[in-house]
Parts: C-alpha cells; structure tokens; sequence
C-alpha cells in the first residue's frame, strides 16, 4: 500500500554540507556544469551538478512510458545523478504535465526527502511550485511536482542581459517576502539558485524545490535563514549585473575578478539603481558594509523584505516608440517624373511644349460639338434635381410623413464595442491550490466547444464548502497591457453559476488574491447560459477576474459543478 501522509516534519537535519551560497560552485551550484549522468535539460527539473559529482547510489532503471501510481506516465528524464532522478511526467487522471524526483526506497536521503516534500506540500502559497504528491510504493520514494510549461527560468533571463531597475526590484521584493513567509512555517529552501527561480508569463516569480532540493542532495545548514537571504542577495546582484558576486563562475556568469573581493553592483556596471546595489550589498556576506552608508546587515528574509519595502517604489520604464520612417517624396513630387536614371540623370531636359490647339475648321467643329453635348447635360442635370424637389415638397405635405430635422438631427452613434485581444487566462487559486489550472486557457482559445471545468462537490454548492476553496475561483484574464474596458461577454459551462466580474486597478502587477481586483463590473448574482455587461464608463485594467462562489447542481442530482466556455472583453 503506498503511503500518503501530509504530516509536517522538520527536514533540516541531514548531513553537513556548507550552508552558504559563497559555496555554490561546490554545494549548491546547478547553473553551468552538466550532470555526467544528466540524459536531457529543462527548465522545470535540469537542475546539473559540479562536473565532479559521482553517483553513489544506483539510481532506479526506469524508462519513458512506465507509470507510477497508475496514473504518472514518465515522459522525459532531465536529471540522473546521486542516486535519483527526476522526469517530466504525465498525470493521466488530471490530463496536466507533471515533475517526479524518482529514488529508491533504501536511499539514504529518502526519508529526509518524504519529509521535505510533505512539509512542502502543507505550505500552500502560490509562490512556490506546489509538490502535488508524495509517496513511498514498491521499494520507490518520488515526489510529484507542478509543471509550468509557460515559466522561464531565471538563468535564461540573467543569460539574455541584466535587468532593468524595476525588474530587479520585482525579483527581490517577491523573492524575499516569499521565502519570508516560508521560514515563518520552519522550511527552509538551502538551494535558491537562479535554475530554481521562474518566472511566469504575467511577470511573477514562483520558486520551485522548497525543502526538497536540499533534502536530495543532503544539504543542511546551522544558519539557514542567513543562507538564503545571502542567495537572495547573490540573485539580486546577478541581476544588476550579469555577474556573479564570488570569483569562481557559475550559471552561465562570469565571477568576479580574483582578489579584490566583493565590489558593490554600481560598481561593476553604469547604470545600476543606487538603492538597488545597496540592498544586494547588506544580503551578503559582508557585514552590512557598503560603499556610501554603513547599514546593518540584512540576516533573515524578513528583514530583507522591509528593507526593500522601505525603498522609494521604483516604477516600470516607460514604453518606447520607434519613430516612423523619414517621408520620402514620391519621384513626381521631386520633379523627376518622366526622367531616365542614370549618369545623366542630374542633366537639365529639354522641355516639351505641347502643340497648339487645333485652329484648322475640324478643330472648330469639335469644339462646338462639345459644347452642345454639354449644354444639353447641363439642361438634363438641371429637370432632374427639379423634378427631384419637386417630389420632396410633396413628400412633406404627406402627414402621414416624418421628416427630420437637418439641423437637429439623431445624436451620431457611439462606436460599438470591439472584443480586444487577450494574451493569457490563468485559474484563480486564492488558497495556492488549483482546479483544473490545465483548463483556463480553454477559454480564450475562441472554441466554444472547450470549457474550463470544475470537478463534482458533494453536499454545497459552495465548492463544497471546502477551507482551501472559501473565496471561490474563476479564471483571471491577461490583456497584456492596461486597456479601455467598456463591456464582458463570458460564455458559461452550466446555466445557474452564482458570479461576478472584478477587475483589478491598472497599477496591479501579478494580482492574485481577492483583495486585488477593486474594480466592479457586474453585481454578484446568479448568471445564466451567458454573462454580459455594458459599462456605462468604460474601466482602466489590465487583469479581470470572472470571480464564481457557487455552483449549480450536476446534471445527475448529485453533487455541484460549473464551469467557463469563453469569454470576450470588449473595449
């Protein structure tokens, strides 16, 4: 029987490997050397080991197409070193992708890492990449993880560039109030590495083997606050800089140079936010010191997300508008028309005088004919605009006729709603637990036949009156910059859905609990086959959320369930 526990267990306490990120070319490093054993990358699990790493353990024989649980498919494997593996799978019973950590029940590392997992798993905050199972069956221990198809890896970003000011600021400030929350819980992640940071396509950051990476790897450490706000820090300079602050280079960055120690951001590039270089400066490793002001070193997570939140906001740059090309003057407005190219082409021409007019009796003769024909199109012009008054004279005498006033005359016509495009749909997952999150962007694709679905709830039509689902759920659509929203066409899965439709200020970056969309389109009520609204002004946003707290019951009478087919925002 396989076991399923959920149980919170302190992971901390394995072997001593050194805690710090100024050892992550030795202890932490996944950013540059390949795995010897590594069979593919990606950026969901391709997390490489020093070149020097030596499998100790025989990792499990499993091949492409075996299933585990009866439901995880492996697809891809994308690590194999030390004993474990990990793979892109597929969960069969939901239709999603999936991560697996694969290991064989006698390892070592194998209970230290059921315990991460579990811990992991009773955090629930959607910043992390949630672990969805874990489980110990037939003389294997693996833990299934979510899959973000659309996220990109920190060091592919770092690899493009640095960043600009307000992007590094994002990144330190979600970052850190993210680790933040999960050492208040006792987890600790002990490997916060650019391949372990991803960013989503609506701009947030999500963190990705909390607890669990350390725990395969049998990383530990007497300061592990201290060590991942230090990485945090590591991080926020890499992204200044393009640089990675220690000597030895790592994750596709070059290390600083040897011997003159560590350099403050705004030193090693022009350019770099003075605040920004100061607050990577106190999460490292030397004691607070920086060039300008002697604060005190920022040691746990929490203290770096105060110092970050008591910045100046720094606010996105403004967008750049490539100018329009020069107006080139077309070859007759430039006199040139009628002129051979050439090398001659710069040489006066002759110029051509037309021959005079015909003066011979023929000429004369033409000329009269043409201008009987329009004498006698003129006079044909003239009876026909008279008899045409004519006919509306009589027309207005008709009381039976209503004629409208030229001078006030209808109100023109507003210009009617547009659906604008739509870059993205997510699910809405208040709590950090998803429905059907593979489901969302069914209902944007512009098929009526595809739905975002939820599954059956026994007993309330409040999602079963379940604590994870007590805000509801819905879809949040992306427009992929701030528009002019002046009307919502949502088509629904199941008629009696009680919704409404919220959308977030136009400052919002990422929202993604209820208290984020401020704005109301349409009242809480419940909606039939459709929901549709006009606003009478239209709203600035750049987020909308189709907010659903009840469902109507299931076609068999038993349980509760809904659902979205399409929606359209107009503009």
């Amino acid at each position: 029987m396989a076991e399923r526990s959920t149980a919170a267990v302190d992971v901390a306490d394995n072997s001593g490997d050194k805690p710090l990120a100024a050892k992550a070319d030795e202890a932490t490093s996944d950013g540059t050397a390949e795995a010897q054993d590594s069979t593919g990358t990606s950026p969901q699990d391709a997390e490489s080991e020093p070149s020097g790493s030596e499998s100790t353990v025989p990792t499990p024989d499993l091949h492409s197409g075996h299933k585990l649980a009866g439901r995880y498919r492996l697809e891809e494997c994308v690590t194999r070193l030390d004993g474990f593996s990990s793979w892109r799978a597929v969960d069969e019973k939901l239709r999603r992708a999936v991560g697996v950590h694969l290991l064989p029940a006698d390892h070592p590392r194998a209970r230290s890492v059921l315990a991460a997992a579990r811990s992991s798993a009773l955090l629930g905050d959607p910043r992390f990449v949630q672990v969805l199972d874990a489980v110990e069956e037939n003389d294997l221990v693996y833990v299934v993880h979510e899959w973000l198809p659309d996220a990109t890896e920190l060091t592919a970003l770092l690899g493009a560039g640095p960043m600009d000011a307000h992007d590094a600021y994002q990144l330190v400030s979600q970052l850190s109030q993210a680790m933040a929350a999960a050492h208040r819980e006792g987890l600790a992640h002990l490997r916060l590495t650019p391949g372990a940071v991803l960013r989503s396509s609506s701009g947030q950051y999500r963190i990705r083997g909390l607890a669990v990476n350390a725990a395969l790897r049998g990383i530990t450490s007497d300061g592990p606050q201290r060590a991942d706000t230090e990485a945090i820090g590591a991080l926020l300079y890499a992204a200044l800089t393009r640089r990675w602050p220690y000597e030895s280079d790592a994750y596709g960055l070059t290390g600083l140079p040897k011997g003159v120690g560590l350099i403050a951001p705004d030193q090693v590039r022009a350019g770099v936010h003075r605040g920004l270089s100061e607050i990577a400066m106190r999460a490292l490793a030397n004691d607070g010191a920086t060039a300008s002001r002697q604060e005190q070193p920022c040691t746990t997570p929490d203290e770096l997300a105060k110092a970050v939140a008591a910045m100046p906001r720094i606010r996105p740059p403004e967008p750049t508008f490539t100018a329009p090309p020069e107006y080139q003057r077309t070859t007759y407005q430039q006199g040139t028309y009628g002129r051979p190219a050439g090398p001659g082409a710069g040489v006066t021409q002759p110029v051509v005088v037309p021959p005079a007019p015909l003066q011979s009796r023929t000429g004369k003769a033409l000329k009269w004919a043409v201008s009987a024909l329009l004498i006698a199109a003129l006079g044909l012009g003239s009876w026909q605009l008279a008899e045409t008054l004519l006919d509306r004279d009589k027309g207005s005498d008709d009381p039976g006729t209503t004629q409208t006033n030229p001078e006030n005359g209808d109100e023109p016509k507003p210009r009617p709603a547009v659906p604008l495009k739509i870059a993205g749909a997510a699910e809405f997952t208040p709590s950090g637990s998803g429905i059907s999150q593979d489901e969302a962007p069914n209902t944007v694709d512009g098929k009526p036949g595809t739905s975002w679905i939820t599954p059956r709830y026994e007993g309330y039509p409040n999602f079963g009156n379940l604590a994870p689902r007590k805000d509801g759920s819905g879809i949040v659509v992306d427009l992929g910059s701030v528009q002019d929203v002046s009307g919502i066409d949502v088509t629904m899965y199941r008629s009696g859905q009680k919704a409404e439709v919220l959308a977030a200020d136009e400052s919002a970056s990422g929202p993604s609990s209820l208290s984020d969309f401020t704005q109301r389109l349409t009242q809480l009520a419940t909606a039939g086959s459709s929901l549709k609204e006009t606003l009478a002004k239209p709203v600035r946003t750049r987020y909308i959320l189709i907010h659903i707290t009840e469902l109507p019951p299931n076609d068999t009478g038993s349980g509760y369930r809904g659902g979205i087919s399409e929606i359209s925002v107009l503009g």
